[in-house]
């Protein structure tokens, strides 16, 4: 069954839409089945994704909106090694309609269900706001990626978005955690930004992926040619600092999985003793 994972930060220009695209393109390169959702109305994912937002023929407003399945609207021919649900500007009216439909946060989570089993990963591109799509995102989502700067405003950003994460754990999914803070456009020959990265480890602990995404103008070239880094230019610092990113995760996912079917395996070792 898919692990849904949520990219998001409340803050803009963290490279939300950058880290969901390279990070979904890298797990596919490890042979992972992918599905990438964008649920931006600006639609960068979808064009970053080498998909014209223009020329969708089935979108996420259609899914969101009970207009379409997830069968009917997921691409499985891109270039990128995954599969993706595409948005355009139709998915800022979704907004408005979601509001009048019932369950209206969890539209994204009973759309997803008849597809879960097809992947192994589904990684959801986030609008920089707390709306009711980001709430769709997070109701649907084992885990949340916090993509941000280290810089200052970042970190009172983040405690904003922790905050809400908590209420969404609270009162709409039990099952919601912090998958991990990624540090982006890194440049380590700044002091702020080592004294941000010594902060951000010290509150969140392991939580912080050891991986680092550098500034690196592959990755900036790559979304205007329709590619992740990875198709781009595979051997940019971009490119294998998103394949590292990849690798962290699956070991994460590896171990938390271990340990959910230990405690199973010792009751029934202990069944046969008896």
């Amino acid at each position: 069954m898919a692990k849904i994972i949520t990219i998001t930060n409340q803050k803009g220009g963290v490279g939300k839409t950058t880290t969901c695209v390279n990070l979904a393109a890298s797990l596919a390169a490890t042979h992972k089945r992918v599905l990438m959702i964008d649920l931006d109305p600006q639609g960068n994912a979808t064009m970053g994704s080498g998909i014209d937002k223009h020329q969708l023929e089935c979108s996420v407003y259609e899914l969101l909106t009970d207009q379409a399945s997830a069968a009917d609207a997921i691409i499985t021919e891109t270039q990128c090694g995954y599969h993706l649900i595409g948005a355009n500007g139709d998915l800022t009216a979704a907004e408005v309609e979601l509001l009048q439909l019932p369950r209206r946060e969890f539209r994204l989570k009973m759309a997803l269900l008849p597809v879960m089993d097809d992947y192994d990963y589904i990684l959801i591109d986030n609008p920089p706001s707390l709306n009711l799509l980001t709430v769709n995102a997070l109701a649907a989502s084992a885990g949340v990626i916090i993509p941000m700067q280290c810089e200052y405003y970042a970190l009172e950003g983040i405690s904003a978005l922790v905050g809400t994460i908590n209420k969404i754990n609270q009162r709409l999914n039990p099952s919601l955690k912090i998958e991990g803070i990624l540090r982006t456009m890194f440049d380590p020959r700044m002091s702020l930004t080592k004294d941000v990265s010594a902060h951000l480890v010290e509150y969140f602990g392991d939580k912080v992926y050891r991986t680092v995404i550098p500034r690196n103008v592959r990755l900036a070239e790559a979304p205007s040619h329709g590619l992740p880094a990875l198709q781009y230019d595979k051997n940019s610092r971009g490119a294998l600092a998103y394949l590292a990113l990849a690798g962290e995760l699956i070991r994460r996912t590896d171990r938390e999985q271990a340990a959910e079917t230990a405690p199973t395996e010792t009751a029934l070792t202990e069944q046969e003793t008896e």
